[in-house]
C-alpha cells in the first residue's frame, strides 16, 4: 500500500484514535439532557466499544460489524429526527476536537447519515 494514501480509518487514528473520539461522544451525550435519557440503562463501557468497533467498521477498518441490525438495536427508543441530529452534531464536534478534516468529516457523514431511515421511529 502506498503509506502517503492513508485511509480514513488510518487517518483516525485506526482502533486506538476512533476509541478516544468515541470517548469524547458519549461524553458529549451524557452531558446533554436532550438525548441523555436514550442512554440511561445502558452499559455505557460496553456500548463505548461496542460503537468504537461500528465507526472502525464503517470507516473501513479491518474488523467486521457483528452487532444487531440498526432497526433492531433502535427499536422501541422512539428516537425522531431533532434526536438523531443532535447525536450526529456531536459526532461532528467530537471528531473537530481531534482535528478531523471537514472533508473525512464528509465521509463519515456520507456512511452514517443514510442510517437515519434505520434508527429514527416510524
Amino acid at each position: 500500500m502506498n503509506t502517503t494514501q492513508q485511509s480514513l480509518y488510518e487517518r483516525l487514528g485506526e482502533q486506538e484514535g476512533i476509541a478516544k473520539v468515541v470517548d469524547v461522544f458519549y461524553d458529549r451525550i451524557l452531558a446533554d439532557d436532550t438525548v441523555n435519557h436514550f442512554f440511561k440503562n445502558t452499559d455505557m463501557e460496553k456500548q463505548r466499544r461496542h460503537q468504537t468497533m461500528f465507526i472502525s467498521f464503517a470507516v473501513g477498518g479491518p474488523h467486521k460489524y457483528t452487532g444487531k441490525a440498526m432497526t433492531k438495536a433502535h427499536e422501541g427508543m422512539n428516537i425522531k429526527h431533532e434526536d438523531f441530529m443532535a447525536i450526529v452534531n456531536h459526532l461532528v464536534a467530537a471528531l473537530k476536537e481531534f482535528n478531523v478534516t471537514d472533508e473525512d468529516i464528509q465521509a463519515i457523514a456520507e456512511k452514517l447519515l443514510p442510517m437515519e431511515k434505520d434508527i429514527i421511529e416510524k
